[in-house]
């Protein structure tokens, strides 16, 4: 429920969302609400309590708001970032767990509302056990730009409909400055500690924070930077007079030349200067602590605290091997002769295996993307009971940000619909956009993949407010995996070229948890996990460099995909083996997505709830 500190915004970028929120009762009001208390039931009790807290979260939360498309009195400010924040917000994290077991009753609740005790209680829980690893978390990587962020944001997220609108948008490029200074104290406090960045993180991040300063007001080339240009276009298209148009426009540059530049320069001065600290392009093991703080990232992006590294790294080894054999079998299919090693290389220098690396190919890509996304809402009643409201769209990575921007990823909807879900793909360079995959990644990121369950999970009445924006790594990953199997099984895939790109994503999956624990755990170098990479997998050797890095850099993330999927998966087969012919994939499905994201853990046993009381009914 909260967000601490800039680098965890950037973590969370896309997926932050808000409301606009009350103040906090005071202690005068505190005797009226007890009294009141006392004539609701636990479940009304509970879901106040609930309520209470995620308000006062988002009071305090500009950008959650913003994220969530409401403008209060904050709505020209950024949140406090500081240290100080984060050690505030986990006293009160404790002291909300405290109450939550103190004042209610876990047994006198009704089921719904014990699924969301256990949601928030395992949420308290983990954010409590993050705490001492705060430091760890990098302040810059190849995957998170703290100078890109605000842009994406303001671009993004920062509506304009009125004169008070822009002149909080010049509030926010002015409010950079204090930002920035908490970001940089970030960085120095975790230097201090000897944490800083992977030693292939500074080229990239410099570079996409210098570009932010191309362009007017700070060349003359022409253009606008990013920012001025959003912004002349958000007061341009006000209903004011010309003066005030200019005058708005007149303070924003101002901004621009002052803080923003000054935030921007500063930042890229601290990162040079911490350069030569870096501990190389290692795993997390060569860090204070390594060791244990890659147990908690395991613990974290997978919800599974028993699971371990060794686990991990022979489930993924297993599974590698088979996808080798059912790549192996579409190999001969389609009449390749030769080894899938050589089959690798074809697929990555083929030529019609790419689309021209022309802005018409760029959007050949975009257009054939939308069909597939667009095919699956042909049967969908099949296979769904419910669908979110929230429009999809489909666009390409603003090419200012391509350089630290993931190859695809999905940024939610706000949860009016105000604003669509949307799957960006990053097509800085066409000749790594392999065809063959693009089906694969159209489902993932769009639908059936993380837009019908995070759409659906915002769109969710009668849970708590929380709930709808809690965040399970394994869960939405693994949703977004078990969506391209799916989508499999729903007949799409006809072309068996297409198959194979399906494989080769899930191929992808099953190696990264090999290399992550590799990487991590068993101290194996960055080229030893890019040829890992390369030997199981037809992505280019620049895909899978980024890749690579992205693991590095974010410990454990990668492991959410296959050990989600693989979950979701047994627990199906599980409910198909004991319902037989009263299993219906829909009725599945609405178990999965109706309490948004959960832990494993948890889903477990809504499963297992649902097949008890499917054979009861029919009993």
């Amino acid at each position: 429920m909260k967000a601490s500190r800039f680098k965890a915004l950037l973590a969370a970028a896309t997926s932050l969302t808000l409301l606009s929120a009350p103040a906090y009762a005071g202690h005068h009001e505190a005797g009226e609400a007890a009294a009141e208390a006392e004539a609701q039931t636990e479940d009304q009790r509970l879901a106040a309590f609930f309520e209470e807290l995620f308000q006062r979260d988002l009071a305090n939360s500009p950008l959650f708001q913003a994220q969530l498309g409401m403008k209060t009195e904050r709505y020209g400010e950024w949140d406090d970032f500081s240290d100080a924040e984060a050690i505030r917000q986990f006293e009160e994290t404790k002291d909300d767990l405290k109450r939550l077991r103190e004042e209610f009753d876990y047994e006198a609740l009704s089921e719904q509302s014990k699924i969301s005790y256990r949601i928030f209680e395992f949420l308290q829980e983990r954010a409590i056990r993050d705490h001492e690893y705060r430091f760890h978390g990098y302040a810059f990587s190849t995957m998170s730009n703290p100078m890109t962020f605000p842009v994406t944001f303001m671009q993004n997220i920062h509506r304009v409909d009125d004169v008070s609108d822009a002149e909080a948008y010049i509030s926010r490029l002015n409010g950079l400055k204090i930002a920035g200074e908490q970001l940089i104290e970030s960085i120095d406090m975790a230097a201090e500690r000897g944490i800083v960045p992977t030693s292939f993180s500074f080229d990239p991040v410099i570079t996409d924070a210098s570009n932010l300063l191309k362009g007017a007001p700070f060349d003359d080339s022409g253009e606008d930077t990013a920012v001025l240009a959003d912004f002349k276009s958000k007061v341009n298209a006000l209903e004011i007079d010309q003066s005030e148009k200019d005058r708005l426009i007149g303070e924003a540059i101002t901004a621009l030349e002052g803080p923003y530049r000054d935030t921007i320069n500063n930042f890229i001065a601290k990162v040079e200067s911490i350069r030569e600290d870096s501990h190389g392009p290692n795993g997390v093991w060569k860090l204070p602590d390594g060791k244990a703080y890659y147990e908690n990232r395991v613990a974290f992006w997978t919800t599974e605290s028993d699971l371990t590294a060794k686990e991990i790294h022979k489930i993924g080894l297993e599974d590698v091997k088979r996808i080798r054999g059912e790549m192996e079998a579409i190999m001969e299919q389609v009449g390749f002769e030769g080894t899938l090693s050589e089959f690798f290389t074809f697929l990555r220098t083929d030529p019609s295996n790419f689309f021209p690396d022309t802005e018409e190919g760029k959007q050949a890509y975009l257009d054939q993307s939308k069909a597939y996304i667009d095919s699956i809402y042909e049967d969908v009643d099949q296979y769904f009971n419910i669908l979110p409201k929230a429009p999809l769209e489909v666009r390409a990575v603003e090419e200012w940000r391509e350089q630290t921007a993931p190859i695809a990823f999905y940024n939610r909807p706000t949860p009016d619909g105000s604003r669509p879900g949307i799957y960006y793909t990053n097509l800085k360079d066409m000749t790594t956009k392999q065809k063959h995959e693009m089906e694969t990644i159209a489902y993932h990121e769009g639908a059936p993949g993380h837009h019908f369950q995070i759409a659906i999970q915002q769109e969710l009445e009668g849970v708590p407010t929380f709930q709808k924006f809690a965040f399970f790594g394994a869960y939405t990953e693994g949703w977004g995996l078990y969506s391209e199997q799916l989508a499999k099984e729903q007949g799409r895939f006809t072309d068996p070229m297409q198959d194979f790109g399906r494989l080769q994503n899930e191929m992808l999956r099953a190696a990264r948890l090999v290399v992550d624990t590799g990487v991590h755990a068993k101290k194996w170098s960055r080229e030893k996990a890019i040829k890992y990479m390369l030997d199981n997998n037809p992505m280019t050797e620049e895909d899978a460099t980024k890749e690579i890095e992205r693991y590095i850099d974010i410990p454990g993330q990668a492991l959410s995909y296959k050990i989600g999927m693989i979950k979701i998966l047994d627990l199906r087969e599980k409910a198909m083996t004991e319902l037989g012919d009263d299993f219906d994939i829909r009725d599945f499905h609405d178990i999965v997505l109706k309490n948004g994201a959960v832990a494993l853990p948890i889903l477990e046993e809504l499963i297992d709830a649902y097949i008890a009381k499917t054979k009861a009914d029919r009993a």
